[in-house]
């Protein structure tokens, strides 16, 4: 049995977070475009391109998933968010037409987790980016497992430079399932062995009838 030093806990599921997961920490550092709907006093320090002293309402300015979250209240408008270019109208639209073309990666290597985040905001484009998401990752998924199945022993750097996140998870899972397979087919599957604990036992009754 392989030990690992790491053993990688995988993500939330959704619009759930796993704060154990390197990747939901990584995605809860994901900025994004807001803009203060109410004075911030004696914070002004925090944003660099201005000399007061306070956080004006109506500043734009970019802030970690996580705080955006914290401060976001559908009741008392602390700040908005606005989406990011990549589930705008405009993005959906290609992904409709063609999915598999689209860099996911460069474009945010968080696609899907960060989508999913972004439907916590409380925008009128929440279904439409929800289907988009999902619509995305039907249109991709054929070709990413088709990918990982024809590519054994090869090198994968080029396939999976396109992928999220997600997606690039699910590609090592098919290879590895390939590379399972293609070791059991070859006779090369693990074997099963006598538990160390039945051999001392058997060791041990062997010597109580001998003495």
């Amino acid at each position: 049995m392989d030990s690992q030093s790491y053993l990688p806990v995988p993500p939330g599921v959704g619009m759930e977070e796993n704060f154990l997961s390197l990747d939901d920490i990584l995605l809860s550092h994901e900025r994004l475009p807001s803009r203060t709907e109410c004075l911030f006093p004696r914070l002004g320090y925090l944003e660099k391109t201005s000399d007061s002293p306070d956080i004006m309402e109506g500043t734009k300015m970019e802030l970690p998933l996580w705080l955006a979250k914290g401060l976001y209240e559908r009741k008392r408008r602390v700040v908005s968010v606005e989406l990011p270019k990549v589930y705008r109208e405009g993005w959906r639209t290609v992904f409709s037409a063609d999915p598999t073309v689209v860099d996911l990666h460069k474009m945010g290597p968080y696609y899907y987790g960060l989508g999913s985040q972004m439907l916590h905001f409380d925008s009128p484009e929440n279904p439409e980016i929800a289907q988009a998401l999902l619509q995305t990752f039907i249109g991709r998924f054929r070709r990413t497992m088709d990918s990982s199945q024809n590519a054994y022993n090869e090198d994968t750097s080029a396939l999976v430079d396109r992928l999220d996140c997600l997606e690039r998870v699910l590609f090592r899972m098919g290879q590895s399932g390939l590379n399972s397979f293609q070791g059991w087919e070859k006779g090369r599957a693990s074997h099963l062995t006598t538990s160390a604990l039945v051999l001392n036992y058997r060791k041990r009754k062997m010597a109580d009838l001998q003495a």
